[in-house]
């Protein structure tokens, strides 16, 4: 930022002196743009902008001409000159994070390192957008893998043109506008901008043959249906990756892939964790207090639990071997019981009888424990 009587100093933005050369201005920027590129550092605000601002200072300072003219204003300016426009557009819109003078965006004003044509970067192969299909299975599906059959729509290369768009016998030709760059230059006095061609929209180049099939888009849409399978071990949200059957590729690129998440129906008694299947079991609380052997369910049908005498409440037990199987790899999980003592909430007579005979031959009583320890603090805090 910068106050009316005062320029950015393009300068210390990249690390150069006032009589830096031409070559040393052009390494400055090529090294403080490779370490601050948005693609080397993605979602990095800080980094963006300060790309932004060593792009915009090499615009200017590799530029003779402009570099003139700035030098020119920078004097003005430490003489006591204000803050001139150029154009209805002032230093500090060119400067800020957003759009510069005109409308032109940071990345209409420069092209990273110099090194190819705005046109040449839009040419390059593309690989496709990647597609995802939502799929529901249900608990048991999860375990043990299924496969569907599923409808997808997605674009393919046309079979017409091979992608060119182009007529057959024809083939795209360099646009006439920019020459191929995809940008024309539009003058601004001390800033040349650079806007993306009208004509070849950044393609840096033109059909005027289009293929009758795509009508020139290079790629048609396309219905088919898929058989898809499903591995045993998935998880809610499972990603299932099938190459190339995303959307085409551009400028000959590959096709990008198809991403199948899986949505997992609950089951009433099992919940899944990793490898490990989870089941609460109700018991009595004299099982629990004189041990038993109990049915359980599994996925793979019932087995014997033996539950041992005296079982606490949300004691977890565990059935080795009667989980999931793991996603990658053959191994299998285990059955997690933890144990749920149910009290009743209202007793017969005979019942509360027995229990009211049980509780006078108590010998350990677990508020005997608790009861020594309240004492003890008591007598600790008089």
């Amino acid at each position: 930022m910068m106050d009316g009587n005062k320029l950015k100093d393009f300068y210390e933005v990249l690390g150069v002196g006032k009589n830096a050369s031409k070559k040393e201005i052009k390494d400055s920027y090529r090294k403080l743009a490779r370490k601050f590129h948005p693609d080397a550092n993605p979602g990095n605000k800080e980094a963006e902008d300060k790309f932004k601002e060593i792009s915009h200072a090499y615009d200017v300072l590799g530029d003779d001409k402009k570099r003139k003219e700035y030098d020119q204003q920078r004097e003005f300016m430490s003489q006591g000159g204000y803050n001139f426009q150029q154009g209805g557009a002032n230093f500090e819109d060119l400067f800020r994070g957003g759009q510069g003078a005109g409308g032109a965006s940071y990345e209409d004003i420069f092209d990273l390192f110099g090194q190819e044509s705005r046109g040449a970067a839009r040419s390059r192969a593309e690989k496709g957008q990647d597609l995802y299909y939502s799929l529901r299975i249900t608990f048991d599906e999860s375990l043990e893998g299924v496969e569907r059959k599923i409808k997808i729509d997605h674009s393919v290369t046309c079979p017409t043109c091979g992608g060119s768009g182009a007529k057959a016998g024809t083939s795209a030709q360099t646009c006439p506008t920019c020459g191929g760059q995809g940008v024309v230059a539009t003058d601004q006095g001390i800033f040349g901008l650079t806007r993306t061609c009208p004509t070849c929209h950044g393609q840096g180049s033109i059909i005027k043959d289009a293929c009758s099939t795509c009508h020139g888009a290079g790629n048609i849409q396309e219905s088919k249906m898929i058989t898809i399978r499903v591995p045993a071990g998935v998880n809610n949200d499972s990603k299932v990756k099938y190459r190339a059957y995303g959307e085409a590729g551009k400028n000959g690129g590959p096709s990008g892939d198809l991403y199948i998440i899986t949505k997992v129906d609950p089951h009433p008694l099992f919940k899944k964790r990793g490898s490990n299947i989870h089941l609460d079991l109700p018991v009595s609380y004299t099982e629990a207090a004189l041990g038993a052997v109990i049915d359980i369910p599994t996925p793979k049908g019932d087995v014997s639990l033996k539950v041992p005498q005296g079982t606490q409440d949300r004691t977890t037990l565990r059935v080795k071997g009667k989980g999931a199987p793991k996603l990658r790899g053959g191994a299998i999980g285990d059955l997690m019981v933890t144990i749920d003592v149910k009290i009743p909430k209202k007793l017969r007579a005979d019942e509360r009888d027995l229990l009211i005979k049980l509780s006078e031959t108590e010998k350990d009583n677990p508020r005997s424990t608790f009861n020594k320890l309240t004492n003890k603090a008591g007598k600790k805090s008089k």
